[in-house]
C-alpha cells in the first residue's frame, strides 16, 4: 500500500474528503517526526511505538574499491509493534 492508497482508505473509513484525509495523514506523520527529532517516543496503544535508536560507529568497506572507511554513529528511527497489531496479523 502506498501513500495515496492509504489516503483513499482513510477517507473512506472516516467518511471525509481525500484532501482532508491527506492533510490528516501529513499532520500525523509530521507530529511523529517532530517528536522523534526531539528524542521522544510516540506510543499508539494497540498499534505500536515509534522511538529513536542509536547505531554505533563502525568500520565498513567501499563496495566499488574495497577500501576501508569509517561509518559515523547515527540516530535511527525504529518501530516496535504492539500486541494488538501482532495479534491482528497472526
Amino acid at each position: 500500500m502506498n501513500k495515496s492508497e492509504l489516503i483513499d482508505q482513510i477517507a473512506k473509513s472516516a467518511d471525509i474528503s481525500k484532501a482532508a484525509a491527506g492533510r490528516a495523514l501529513d499532520a500525523a506523520v509530521g507530529a511523529i517526526r517532530t517528536s522523534l527529532k526531539k528524542g521522544g517516543m510516540v506510543t499508539l496503544v494497540g498499534f505500536g511505538t515509534f522511538y529513536v535508536g542509536k547505531r554505533a560507529a563502525r568500520n565498513g568497506r567501499n563496495p566499488r574499491t574495497g577500501a576501508p572507511l569509517k561509518i559515523k554513529s547515527a540516530r535511527v528511527p525504529k518501530f516496535r509493534a504492539g500486541k494488538a497489531l501482532k495479534d491482528a496479523i497472526n
